[in-house]
């Protein structure tokens, strides 16, 4: 990736005339792959329409790294350096994340993370954070800043909410040191 913190996993799917199974998670096989040793304290669902786009989010204070995968469609999942001391602040990665391809993405302590739904199907989302969810340190930055310039793979205007219409353009917003 174009951010040597922000990791791609591709689990070992074994496959047959059945289906398939796969590791969703394991711990052990996780921090050898990545180097990545955390805390896994909370996990979360979320389900998005066909248009919707989640995001800039983050958390500061208590910053969360994420583990996310999508299970049902397919999304293009972000992750931007939030960090103002780090060489890549501001910069950006993205990657299709779908129930076909099980790739996950680690986005570490520091980044904000959002997605938009591909196609026109519902698409679901999982993923594992490091740190519990406080709704004082919720924070966002404008997921069409144009000093981040994210090339998000849409044609019309997404659906959001009415957070992320009024979440700060990156220069305004209480990002990390």
């Amino acid at each position: 990736m174009a951010i040597a913190e922000v990791l791609i996993i591709e689990p070992t799917v074994y496959r047959d005339d059945r289906g398939f199974l796969f590791e969703a998670f394991n711990l052990a096989e996780f921090e050898a792959k990545t180097a990545v040793a955390r805390p896994w304290v909370q996990d979360n669902h979320s389900q998005s329409v066909a248009g919707v786009l989640r995001g800039i989010h983050f958390q500061n204070p208590t910053p969360q790294g994420k583990l996310v995968r999508c299970v049902a469609g397919a999304i293009w999942d972000v992750a931007v350096d939030l960090r103002r001391s780090s060489p890549t602040f501001g910069r950006w990665v993205g990657e299709e994340l779908s129930a076909e391809n099980k790739l996950q993405l680690w986005i570490p302590e520091g980044f904000g993370h959002g997605f938009v739904v591909l196609g026109e199907v519902v698409a679901e989302v999982v993923y594992k954070t490091t740190a519990p969810y406080v709704a004082d340190a919720d924070r966002a930055v404008r997921w069409d800043d144009p000093t981040l310039a994210i090339e998000w793979p849409i044609d019309l205007a997404p659906l959001i909410s009415a957070k992320d219409a009024a979440a700060p353009l990156l220069a305004d917003a209480d990002l990390f040191d």
